[in-house]
């Protein structure tokens, strides 16, 4: 590991390969998971899905410490009006990482092609059943947590889980990681849990790997508490551990 810079409630990792990084998280994650594991008969956890989760992911594939028939699983964003088995379709890229790895108890999955309203309310109710204990995710090239985009990003939002209309960066970004080939092909609606139920998290791990993050990074850690950069709010979580590669976190070197 190469530096360790500690504030109240948050703790930062910046490792010099993505490997390590990605792999430093999953034990994060799984020593959490662990924790509350010891505390509760179940355990609900929030996933991103994003070639910056695939390391983090296949270390918790491989755990062989955690019950997983004791964990129920969501996940943070889909695409609006994507098929159920496309290899962009959030649900099932979670599912080929890592959910259909392990004996999971349950997974509820955005349906990306339900009528939104609805689909807003079932997965809303969900939510609300009981505490989210650990949360899985990353930021985006211009800060966002899953969807919340900085045009849309409302840290005191009335709604748990919203359709949002994706910003430019964000939709560029899904080419930038190989997601889909052309901007063109980029839905430009999705689903996203918004930023109070992903706040809610008793304990959070976000891993942001790569050169492209570097600059949100700076302006999470650097700039004011702001939705011009949604990731800054994270500043203010109670416990969150932030993971870094040489690239992404250049900027606090």
């Amino acid at each position: 590991m190469g530096t360790v810079k500690r504030k109240i409630g948050f703790s930062v990792g910046i490792y010099q390969t993505r490997k390590a990084m990605g792999e430093a998280a999953g034990k994060k994650a799984e020593e959490l998971i662990l924790a509350y594991l010891m505390l509760k008969k179940e355990v609900r956890i929030i996933a991103a899905s994003a070639p910056s989760q695939n390391e983090t992911l296949a270390y918790l594939a491989k755990s062989k410490l955690i019950d997983w028939s004791r964990i129920t699983a969501f996940h943070m964003d889909e695409y609006i009006g994507i098929k159920d088995d496309a290899p962009q379709n959030f649900g099932f890229w979670l599912k080929q990482r890592l959910f259909s790895k392990v004996p999971i108890k349950q997974v509820h999955y955005l349906q990306s092609n339900a009528d939104p309203a609805k689909e807003c309310a079932r997965y809303t109710a969900l939510l609300k059943k009981a505490p989210i204990d650990v949360l899985l995710g990353g930021i985006g090239e211009n800060g966002h947590l899953a969807f919340n985009d900085p045009p849309v990003a409302d840290f005191n939002d009335p709604h748990t889980v919203k359709v949002v209309k994706m910003d430019s960066i964000s939709r560029n970004q899904q080419v930038h990681d190989g997601c889909f080939a052309s901007l063109s092909e980029v839905p430009k609606t999705a689903f996203t849990l918004t930023i109070p139920i992903l706040q809610s998290a008793a304990s959070v791990v976000y891993t942001v790997p790569k050169a492209t993050k570097a600059a949100a990074v700076g302006r999470m850690f650097k700039g004011p508490i702001e939705t011009k950069c949604p990731a800054s709010i994270l500043r203010s979580h109670p416990d969150c551990y932030i993971f870094l590669d040489a690239e992404s976190g250049k900027e606090l070197l």
